[in-house]
């Protein structure tokens, strides 16, 4: 079970209100619901994660990460055991607080889910704190050889955690439901660049070593890594992109609108919350046109048209930075409350910079696309994945990441 938190506001009498006095009378309570996240063996009603201290080395030679992950904990006062997620990592010790080693368990494997991770508690506990290796079996790691870059001169890493594959690389509470700050220390072989969904560098560190800040808390899905041969270009204050040498100035200058985007966008909906808004072009390989990780979207180079025809693109990860990295569906059976608005939300950025006809164009062939995804569906005898609401129990929730999330959700 999970407890999610909405602030709703209950009307005193509607009917009744006439004068403003009435309606600042209005009251504001927090109603406690229980969430149940099927596809997180977390209980945090009970006990969960914070903070995270994650510190780790990238391994490019063996294609493994050694690290130890140290979570700030609240719990319940009669709390037991704290529950985390994991798949396919090798742990190697736990323990608590400073120097508590306890003995773990390993629930049973699940082929989507992984293993629930149970840590006993102490009534002391405060933190808990895992030493564990993923190796390139991790479903959310994709190691690149050099012959698969722009560069083809170092390997590549980056990594997916949407939807529920954090756990592949980090023992976590995997659920949007849960969100943590963090602070990472990552050890990268020298003449790398290291960068994560947080505080960024914009030039290479002579050693190969990185420090992270987030301070805005997160859920999993929204961890990233990338270490790789990049450079930075600043576009404004507090935006710029990160590439491949030899990418870098075409990036530049596809995305030389991208202040104007920001600026847009906070017009229409308020401050952005995230500090820097950056962009960082992976390789051809990277298998989405784009992901909304806080302060550094991931993106494909397949935008880089030359005359910024697909730039659509980064603003609906830009929209995300409000509706998603804010506000964030409790489970993915609801992921079109993030994705429908992201795409709404885009739209109006769109509409805005470039007027109305090319807004309108988008959403026609939003249009389009759902038809075809809707007409394929019911030929497979699948109407109920045309809702908008989806029961993913026991499936995997990238089924549920397509055009009735994104374009029925917009429309």
């Amino acid at each position: 079970m999970k407890n999610a938190y909405l602030l709703i506001m209950l009307l005193i009498g509607v009917c009744g209100c006439s004068n403003q006095t009435d309606m600042e009378n209005k009251k504001i309570e927090e109603i406690n619901l229980v969430t149940i996240d099927p596809h997180s063996f977390a209980r945090p009603e009970s006990a969960k994660i914070t903070h995270l201290n994650w510190q780790a080395e990238v391994n490019f030679n063996e294609k493994r990460i050694n690290a130890v992950a140290t979570f700030t904990i609240k719990r319940q006062a009669n709390a037991t055991e704290i529950i985390l997620d994991t798949k396919n990592l090798s742990i190697a010790k736990v323990w608590l607080d400073k120097n508590d080693t306890v003995n773990f368990r390993l629930g049973m494997k699940d082929s989507i889910l992984g293993q629930a991770l149970h840590i006993p508690l102490k009534k002391s506990t405060k933190q808990i704190s895992i030493q564990y290796q993923c190796d390139q079996n991790a479903e959310a790691l994709q190691w690149l050889s050099a012959q698969q870059t722009a560069g083809g001169n170092k390997p590549f890493l980056f990594t997916q955690s949407q939807a529920i594959l954090c756990r592949s690389w980090i023992p976590i509470q995997d659920s949007p439901n849960i969100r943590f700050t963090y602070h990472a220390n990552v050890k990268v072989p020298e003449g790398f660049l290291a960068l994560m969904s947080a505080s960024n560098p914009q030039q290479i560190d002579s050693i190969g070593q990185y420090c992270f800040e987030m301070n805005q808390a997160v859920p999993a899905y929204l961890m990233a890594l990338a270490v790789g041969d990049l450079q930075f270009k600043a576009i404004s204050e507090r935006s710029g992109v990160y590439a491949a040498p030899s990418v870098i100035d075409a990036a530049a200058a596809e995305l030389a609108d991208l202040e104007r985007m920001i600026s847009t966008a906070e017009q229409l909906y308020g401050v952005y919350r995230w500090e820097r808004f950056d962009v960082l072009f992976l390789p051809a390989s990277f298998p989405f046109g784009g992901m909304e990780n806080p302060r550094l979207t991931f993106a494909t180079p397949t935008i880089l048209a030359g005359d910024k025809s697909l730039v659509s693109l980064i603003a609906h990860e830009l929209a995300h930075s409000w509706s998603g990295n804010l506000v964030t569906n409790a489970t993915w059976n609801d992921f079109w409350l993030n994705e429908g608005f992201t795409v709404y939300f885009e739209y109006r950025i769109m509409e805005s910079l470039y007027g109305k006809d090319y807004a309108e164009m988008l959403a026609a062939i939003s249009y389009q696309e759902l038809k075809l995804e809707v007409d394929e569906m019911l030929a497979r005898e699948e109407a109920e994945d045309t809702h908008l609401k989806l029961n993913l129990t026991a499936r995997n929730p990238d089924e549920g990441m397509n055009s009735i999330a994104y374009d029925k959700g917009y429309f």
